[in-house]
């Protein structure tokens, strides 16, 4: 499966950013806010719902690879249909709250299924933080066997910080950090380190392995362009401080 040129070139230079809108975020007015922000902050792609009125919509307001989420494979035709470049099982974190979890053999028959709808189209999986961390892997391992082209990872609903501050933050991003460096250690394709992250820990993630990360609730929790915006740059600019295994201070 061939990456979005924009994309593997990030992913080759590990510092891609993906600003996510939300799977269960369907207010056109918020997912534009955020689709501008991305845009105009420097972002390499945008993660909006598996809806093909907002893939449209989207298109309007950016050049940037639109890649669309969803938990239900057949809601990725009509969004492809309507211009999505790439799709993406997970961004799971919305269903955490209501009890809902998702287990490896649930991912893996997703993946199966979604492969046998768009055998074509570059597919983005993620792996729920809820299995242990060699679960983790192993479910990695089989998705890319199943035709996974990026995996991402997560874990900053299940992360429960004690301190404030830098630290905090650090607390917060630790699981997608550890998801993110045992993965990247076992499969070929991007790692996408998604979930909790910030302009403090997003070049941990990239030092960790990781080809880049994804950043949702930072962003469209905001309710100012002009702030939504300002983080993305953050983000950006952190990510520029670091190569794998090195960090600049």
């Amino acid at each position: 499966m061939t990456i979005p040129s924009t994309l593997q070139l990030a992913f080759q230079q590990a510092n891609a950013l993906k600003v996510i809108s939300g799977l269960t975020n369907f207010d056109a007015d918020r997912v534009a806010a955020v689709v501008k922000a991305a845009d105009r902050g420097g972002a390499t792609f945008v993660d909006i719902a598996a809806d093909a009125d907002l893939v449209r919509m989207a298109k309007q307001l950016t050049h940037l690879p639109i890649c669309v989420s969803a938990i239900e494979p057949e809601k990725f035709v009509a969004a492809i249909e309507a211009g999505a470049d790439l799709i993406e099982i997970g961004n799971f974190d919305p269903f955490y709250a209501q009890g809902i979890r998702f287990e490896a053999a649930e991912v893996l028959e997703l993946t199966q299924r979604t492969r046998s709808l768009l055998p074509h189209i570059t597919l983005s999986v993620t792996v729920p933080h809820i299995l242990e961390l060699d679960q983790q892997v192993q479910l990695a391992e089989a998705l890319v066997q199943a035709g996974a082209d990026i995996i991402q990872t997560e874990g900053g609903t299940s992360s429960q910080p004690t301190h404030a501050g830098t630290l905090g933050l650090i607390e917060k991003a630790a699981p997608t950090l550890a998801a993110a460096s045992e993965i990247s250690r076992v499969v070929s394709v991007p790692v996408l380190c998604a979930s909790g992250l910030s302009s403090v820990t997003a070049p941990l993630a990239i030092a960790a392995g990781a080809s880049g990360i994804g950043v949702g609730s930072a962003i469209n929790r905001l309710n100012d362009e002009v702030a939504m915006i300002a983080v993305v740059r953050s983000l950006v600019e952190a990510m520029g401080t670091v190569s794998r295994g090195r960090v600049s201070v």
